[in-house]
């Protein structure tokens, strides 16, 4: 009674109309909701071979949270590199203003702290070690000089501080520039200009501020550091687009799909299994209430290859059912009654049905470990699918047949 009723309000949430779309819609992958996948390429001339996956790895940490400050649904960033070169790859589902997006994630390919050298009759920038990589934070706050205006507070991770010690150390009373995208960061009505360092700065908070620094430039410069800086250049190399209209069509088709091949199957075992069939077929019911509203729950953002996972499962629990039954009639054939079959039937059945899956859940992880994108969605539905078909086979077919076995047992009233 407990699993029926979890799975009709599995059921229930998983609906993607009325009370379920409101607890929690659907997240929806790229290929069923539409949207832009971006790819990019990326600039690793400038950086030393041994630092250059710890780049990589940190400029798509970098874009994925520039992305979700975008505010895009359940965006997905993944790399792929060999040797000197190397892809980043976007997915924006549900996206519609595509421009505004790649001017999003451009939008500051480098920033970079600038010390200046003024020995000499001439002026000139000394490049320094320490980029956006080692940004953790910014916020804006009032000027706390009373000069007016606004200042911006930026922190420094560890590493980050230990550098900006030494650099505010050796440049005290002087300035100190900050560049986005080789422009500065500070512009003011006497022109551009640099902040000058006041004093020794050793823990990693430090503060932006002057006069001439509007709250719009200081909100701006803020929303800069939160979104992080590229610690190396892409560069946009294809652009496609899927509409909302074909995203729409493809989930009609699978879902369709779907239904009829549960519906086959049903048909299939009810037939040949009779009264077994029926009990596989209300097992398999709850089974797909479960799973789905599982992967509501957690959420998993379902894309073409994860329905596809989904639907390979349905085939595996209604397979389990059917090694089963078949351990079932062998029982019955030596004799046995039934409430011993049944039991004897699911106990020499297990290993099989173990080692099956267990192979299944491997090579699932394996996919979802060392694979990116699509081959992950599907490997998730498939993992979680043959866990739940686990449950629904072993425990609800049982209880089920249990239950049947104790009605047709009960003593039958008699009439005159």
């Amino acid at each position: 009674m407990v699993i029926v009723l979890a799975a009709v309000l599995a059921a229930v949430f998983a609906y993607p109309k009325g009370w379920g779309a409101k607890a929690r819609p659907w997240q929806l992958g790229l290929d069923l909701e539409g949207g832009a996948h971006l790819v990019y390429s990326i600039d690793l001339s400038k950086v030393d071979a041994a630092d250059q996956q710890s780049v990589v790895a940190g400029l798509r940490d970098v874009i994925d949270k520039r992305v979700n400050l975008f505010g895009v649904g359940e965006p997905q960033v993944y790399t792929a590199q060999s040797g000197n070169q190397a892809e980043l790859d976007v997915d924006l589902p549900g996206v519609k203003d595509i421009s505004a997006a790649i001017n999003e994630i451009g939008q500051t390919p480098l920033l970079d702290f600038v010390e200046v050298d003024q020995s000499g009759s001439s002026t000139q920038y000394v490049p320094t070690n320490l980029d956006g990589e080692y940004l953790t934070g910014a916020s804006v706050i009032a000027n706390p000089s009373g000069a007016g205006g606004y200042a911006i507070n930026f922190t420094l991770n560890t590493p980050g501080a230990q550098i900006f010690d030494q650099m505010t150390k050796a440049n005290l009373n002087k300035p100190l520039c900050i560049f986005i995208d080789n422009n500065f960061i500070i512009p003011n009505d006497a022109g551009e200009s640099c902040p000058t360092v006041d004093g020794e700065i050793p823990n990693g908070q430090a503060q932006i501020s002057g006069p001439g620094i509007t709250f719009a430039v200081a909100d701006q410069i803020a929303e800069q550091f939160n979104a992080g800086a590229l610690p190396a250049p892409i560069t946009l190399i294809n652009q496609q687009t899927v509409s909302p209209t074909l995203g729409a069509d493809s989930l009609q088709k699978v879902l369709i799909a779907g239904l009829i091949g549960t519906l086959l199957v049903i048909l299939f075992m009810i037939f040949y299994y009779r009264v077994l069939g029926l009990f596989a077929a209300a097992s398999l019911a709850i089974y797909i209430a479960l799973t789905l509203g599982l992967f509501k729950l957690i959420p998993i953002t379902l894309s073409l290859a994860g329905l596809a996972g989904f639907i390979l499962t349905i085939g595996m629990a209604v397979d389990a059912n059917i090694l089963i039954f078949e351990r079932i009639k062998e029982e019955l054939k030596r004799g046995l009654p039934k409430a011993s079959a049944i039991e004897e039937g699911f106990r020499r059945a297990w290993p099989s049905i173990r080692d099956s899956n267990t192979s299944t859940i491997i090579t699932a992880a394996i996919l979802y470990f060392f694979t990116s994108s699509f081959v992950q969605g599907f490997a998730v539905t498939l993992l979680l699918g043959v866990l739940v078909s686990l449950f629904s086979a072993i425990t609800t077919t049982r209880l089920f047949l249990r239950t049947f076995m104790k009605d047709m047992a009960k003593p039958q009233p008699q009439h005159a």
